[in-house]
């Protein structure tokens, strides 16, 4: 099966979809599957990159449309070209978000139209690059449906061809935006998603949640758990006992959404109790120039809490450090205060032998009873009470923390693998592309004449 994968790029960190994507990507061609990756609006940036790829509707000429359409509609093709090179592009990225609220609304609406809005010239450069490869492929999957303002074009330029949209993470985003424009997108998402011929949430939770929010019936959408890549992690992870001192992670994103406000709070609980002896913090994962002022603020939460010095922060770490800070851990917890679709790292930490506390909403749960490797807490915790109550049951019972950790590793590496997610996924884009292809060849069919009538005189 051909397959065409478009994906957004952030142009400088670490995203939980990209890595998604890539893994998916890798264990499809394992699979046999020819994949092609088309970034768009901005470079990838992968943990095992593979070389630069070309990005399509260009993050810069995309706002340039948005705001100044007259003078984006003049610039000459070359200067076009080269606001589209990676370079670039990583450079207006690092530079921190090029849009206020009111304009993020107004632009996000405005994709979502597709050709009808304000970037259909990106949109027409796009659709007319898919429709002159060759052969064309069997399947496009759109890596989220907030991309599904393309779907309409790409479907009239090359018929036949199944457009599958994965559905990981887009409504909090969607739901953040000011208003009309939250509204506003959301209705038209409800009517783009009926040029996709499928759906595939990352999880149940986020099936129902997205099948209430864009109005569908049930079979509209399917369901394919992420999976990694587990050839990185340990077969036989080391024991809980034997990592010192010990120590809580944290492995996402250092902003507010992700609840590093409310692990710290649970930590300075902890640290005053003090019934974990040597206990220390560690947090890792992506930092933006944005969140430098969070970050700040939860250092002196620690200081005055007199527990910095216990606490260590590793902001952008590469995957071999991701990977020797996973082992170094007792326990890992990222308490988002929205519901998540899913939650990667969950995974990421059991493969690494470590079990996990995470409220008890979004995907959580589903993850919890799926691989029995970690605890849940209340998710109304805004001090991190209940937080903390279920990291100390964890380390005052070091048979049951080994307990889950080997649980959740086992089901890792058994139900949770990537070449998994891309069987799955696989099945449900060869039946989308079967059926297009069958409908596509009926429209193209000459209706049968009709027999001569016969003269009645």
């Amino acid at each position: 099966m051909r397959i065409l994968l478009l994906t957004p790029g952030t142009g400088h960190f670490f995203c939980g979809s990209c890595l998604r994507d890539d893994a998916l990507r890798r264990a499809l061609t394992g699979l046999g599957h020819d994949v092609t990756v088309a970034p768009l609006y901005l470079p990838l940036v992968l943990e095992e990159p593979e070389g630069e790829l070309p990005v399509h509707m260009g993050g810069i000429n995309m706002y340039l449309q948005q705001k100044s359409p007259g003078l984006a509609r003049w610039m000459p093709r070359w200067l076009t070209d080269r606001l589209d090179h990676p370079g670039v592009l990583r450079w207006a990225a690092r530079r921190g978000s090029m849009t206020e609220a009111r304009d993020l609304g107004e632009m996000t609406l405005s994709m979502l139209r597709g050709e009808e809005g304000q970037q259909s010239l990106e949109v027409e450069k796009l659709v007319t690059w898919a429709a002159a490869t060759n052969p064309r492929p069997d399947v496009i999957v759109l890596s989220n449906v907030m991309l599904s303002g393309i779907a309409r074009r790409l479907r009239q330029e090359l018929p036949g061809t199944a457009i599958v949209a994965t559905l990981q993470g887009e409504a909090p985003f969607l739901d953040g935006l000011p208003e009309p424009f939250a509204g506003q997108a959301w209705r038209t998402l409800i009517e783009r998603t009926a040029d996709l011929d499928a759906m595939i949430a990352v999880s149940h939770y986020y099936a129902e949640h997205m099948r209430q929010k864009l109005q569908l019936p049930a079979e509209r959408i399917q369901v394919v758990h992420n999976g990694i890549d587990p050839r990185d992690f340990p077969k036989t992870p080391r024991p809980l006992a034997e990592r010192t001192p010990p120590t809580i992670g944290f492995l996402a994103r250092m902003c507010e959404d992700k609840g590093l406000g409310r692990l710290v709070q649970a930590f300075a609980q902890l640290k005053r109790r003090g019934s974990v002896e040597g206990l220390r913090l560690h947090v890792a994962g992506v930092m933006l120039r944005e969140d430098q002022t969070y970050v700040d603020r939860m250092r002196r939460t620690l200081q005055d809490a007199s527990c910095l010095d216990d606490a260590q922060f590793s902001p952008n770490i590469t995957r071999a450090e991701k990977l020797a800070f996973l082992s170094s851990c007792r326990a890992l917890s990222v308490p988002s205060t929205c519901g998540e679709a899913f939650g990667l790292f969950v995974l990421e930490a059991l493969a690494a032998g470590v079990p996990v506390v995470q409220p008890q909403h979004g995907a959580f749960p589903e993850l919890i009873e799926a691989t029995r490797g970690g605890l849940l807490c209340a998710a109304d915790d805004p001090k991190g009470e209940a937080l903390a109550d279920a990291l100390e049951q964890l380390f005052l019972d070091p048979p049951r923390a080994q307990d889950l950790a080997d649980h959740g590793h086992r089901a890792v590496h058994a139900r949770f693998s990537a070449e998994r997610m891309a069987e799955e996924f696989a099945a449900v884009c060869s039946m989308a592309a079967r059926v297009q292809s069958t409908q596509s060849r009926i429209s193209h069919e000459p209706c049968p004449t009709p027999p001569p009538r016969r003269s009645s005189g």
